[in-house]
């Protein structure tokens, strides 16, 4: 298992500077920065070039992406233009993003699984049927249409919840955000669920195990869900970096002030020093979630070992 760890983390580190790489170039070409940080008015040549020597924009880009991943590894994530550090706004964002996709991920986990496991259990009953028009619904409507009919209804109407999320991001306030941003991602888990349920039901190891006279849920608990979960842990695992940035849409709905919101500033005002920053942690949690999964067959299915 040590063996298998290491050589992991060393195939990361290839990945990584791959798709720090990729991203550093798209953000350079999106636009010219300094334009954005003159506003309106058109900057003149002078305090143009003063800002380009200033954030180092005026060098080759290859040149700039070798000088900030060495920065990046002193912790040195950059400076916003508006003279704030990078580092500054992950610290005041990332724990709000977190906690919604903590939230997100319940959500995904607890309501997902036991409705795949139910229909999967129940194949071709109404129940089943039900569950899957229901979940064709969620995944036919995009999230701002969802985000902004529950914000309406909820928000607006029946004043439920707080129509946009106080600044503080308390978690009784993430929950129905962390719903909407979950939906979809909550359908695919429960029909995954349920396809893996109803193909391994019929497997010989879980006939054999109702022959031996053990309790109906047993089977379930321990043979049946156990080999059942490992593509629905392989769905969250690469969930959890997708629901980190992908968050956009239901924080500037509901006025979060998390990673989406910080990345929408930062490609609205061109900051690549932000939107590259942001993305580079997202991509170091994408890869770990990756990791993580993979440990986790092992513990799911005991065939499954790591030399």
């Amino acid at each position: 298992m040590g063996r298998y760890v290491i050589r992991r983390l060393l195939q990361m580190i290839p990945v990584f500077f791959g798709a720090t790489l990729l991203i550093f170039l798209m953000v350079n070409v999106m636009g010219d920065p300094i334009a954005g940080l003159c506003g309106d008015r058109q900057c003149d040549p002078a305090t143009a070039a003063q800002l380009r020597k200033e954030f180092g924009l005026d060098k080759p880009a290859w040149q700039q992406y070798l000088t900030y991943m060495g920065n990046v590894f002193t912790g040195d994530f950059g400076t916003a233009f508006n003279g704030q550090k990078v580092t500054e706004l992950m610290a005041d964002a990332f724990p709000v993003t977190i906690r919604l996709t903590l939230v997100a991920i319940f959500f995904e986990i607890v309501i997902g699984i036991t409705l795949g496991v139910i229909t999967g259990l129940k194949r071709g009953h109404v129940v089943d049927t039900s569950a899957l028009v229901l979940t064709l619904v969620v995944i036919a409507i995009p999230t701002f249409v969802t985000g902004l009919v529950v914000q309406l209804l909820l928000g607006v109407e029946w004043g439920v919840i707080k129509p946009a999320v106080s600044s503080e991001a308390p978690l009784d306030e993430l929950i129905i955000p962390g719903l909407v941003l979950a939906s979809v991602s909550l359908a695919y888990v429960t029909r995954l669920t349920r396809t893996s349920i109803a193909e391994n039901a019929r497997s010989d190891y879980v006939r054999t195990a109702k022959a031996k006279g053990l309790p109906k849920w047993r089977v379930i608990r321990r043979h049946l869900l156990r080999n059942s979960l490992i593509p629905v842990i392989t769905f969250i695992g690469t969930d959890v970096g997708a629901l980190m940035g992908g968050a956009i849409v239901t924080e500037r709905i509901f006025n979060i002030h998390g990673v989406g919101y910080q990345l929408y500033q930062g490609i609205l005002r061109q900051n690549t020093q932000t939107v590259v920053g942001f993305v580079t942690v997202l991509v170091i949690v994408f890869l770990l979630a990756n990791l993580l999964v993979d440990l986790l067959y092992a513990v799911l299915d005991p065939r499954i070992r790591y030399a």
